[in-house]
Order: C-alpha cells, then sequence, then structure tokens
C-alpha cells in the first residue's frame, strides 16, 4: 500500500529529510538514494507517494519514493566515475612533464601540496557531515581545487563517497578542473609561468 505525503525538514547537503503522511501519523525518514532513479533533488512541501518500512530499529522508513504524477523509470545500470584512476592518471601527466622539463617543478610540488590539502578538507568535511558538525564551505573546497588540488579530491571523494551525488557540487568541481587545466596549459605555452617563477624565486 502507498502513501501520500510531503517532505519536511530536508537538508540537502545530507541528503536526508522526513516525509509528513497525509491524514497524520508518524514521520517517515527519507533518504536520496529512496527517490527514483531520475528523480530530481527534493525541496521541503514536495508532494511525494512512498511505500512505508521497518528498519532494524524499528524506525519508519520512506522507500520506492516517487513524486506526485511521476512515471515509473526503468532504471540502466551507470558505471561509476573512475575517480580515483582519473586522480592517479593526471598526477602520472604531471609528474612526467614537470621530469620532462615542459612544466616548471614548481607547479609539480604546487599540486602535490594542494591535492593533500584537498584531500585532508574532502575527508574532515565527511566526517563533519556524519556527526553534524561545522561543515566546511563548499565555496573553500571549489577554491582549493581550482588553485589546483582537485587530483586529491578526486581521491577523497571516491574513497570517502563524498560530494559525489550533488550534481550542482560536480558541475562547479568539473569547472573548476578545466579552468584550472586550461590556465596552466595557458601559462605554460604563454612562458609566463617560467617570467613568474623566476621574478618570485630569482633573488634567492
Amino acid at each position: 500500500m502507498r502513501l501520500v505525503g510531503r517532505i519536511s525538514n530536508w537538508n540537502d547537503d545530507k541528503g536526508f529529510g522526513f516525509v509528513l503522511p497525509h491524514g497524520g501519523g508518524d514521520r517517515a525518514f527519507v533518504h536520496i538514494k529512496a527517490f527514483q532513479f531520475g528523480s530530481r533533488r527534493p525541496v521541503d512541501g514536495d508532494l511525494i507517494s512512498y511505500s512505508a518500512a521497518k528498519d532494524s530499529r524499528g524506525r519508519t522508513n520512506a522507500v520506492d519514493v516517487r513524486y506526485a504524477g511521476q512515471k515509473i523509470a526503468e532504471r540502466k545500470p551507470q558505471k561509476p566515475m573512475p575517480r580515483l584512476a582519473i586522480a592517479i592518471a593526471s598526477l602520472v601527466i604531471i609528474l612526467t612533464s614537470a621530469f620532462l622539463g615542459f612544466l616548471p617543478t614548481a607547479f609539480l610540488f604546487g599540486y602535490a601540496l594542494l591535492s593533500c590539502l584537498s584531500y585532508i578538507m574532502y575527508t574532515l568535511d565527511k566526517v563533519a557531515a556524519g556527526k553534524n558538525m561545522q561543515r566546511t564551505p563548499e565555496s573553500t573546497l571549489h577554491f582549493i581545487d581550482l588553485l589546483g588540488g582537485w587530483p586529491g579530491a578526486l581521491i577523497a571523494q571516491q574513497q570517502s563517497r563524498h560530494k559525489t551525488v550533488k550534481t550542482s557540487f560536480q558541475s562547479v568541481f568539473w569547472f573548476t578542473v578545466m579552468l584550472n587545466i586550461a590556465v596552466v596549459v595557458w601559462l605554460v605555452i604563454s612562458g609566463t609561468a617560467q617570467s613568474v617563477i623566476a621574478s618570485a624565486f630569482g633573488g634567492w
């Protein structure tokens, strides 16, 4: 038997909220993974239909969730993005480019340090999300990734399964990756990178 209710107290960062059933009764916990494949992310007040199920603690959970009037879509198997492989391949390319002299050594160290920083920040943010502690602003994560920390971010995203489902975050993330690569390529090809590094470290 399917029930009808409205979403309330939705926490988009954590991907869960509650359902208040029409006609009264206990509210049900609902997770983003309970929504039908291909559904948009919910907001407070959305009208949904769902089935109720009890978890191991006897709490009511909403499962098989669909928006009002939404047709059942056939779920097609999706292969997960190989974030770890992309990160490792990128770091190998950066290391090789620096070794062959195509990329200034300072850029290699920059990518390494910022990747470590980004990895730590993502990991700590995942822990904070699970413990309802103060979170790291998404703008801060994006800024570090834009500077060159994105390889470490990719590793942390896969290992922690953090920030991989939220489409808006991923869209901005991949934009920062492309922008960082484009800027670095321009700096190297134009010779600006060598000039800046020479000016910064020439007196040492």
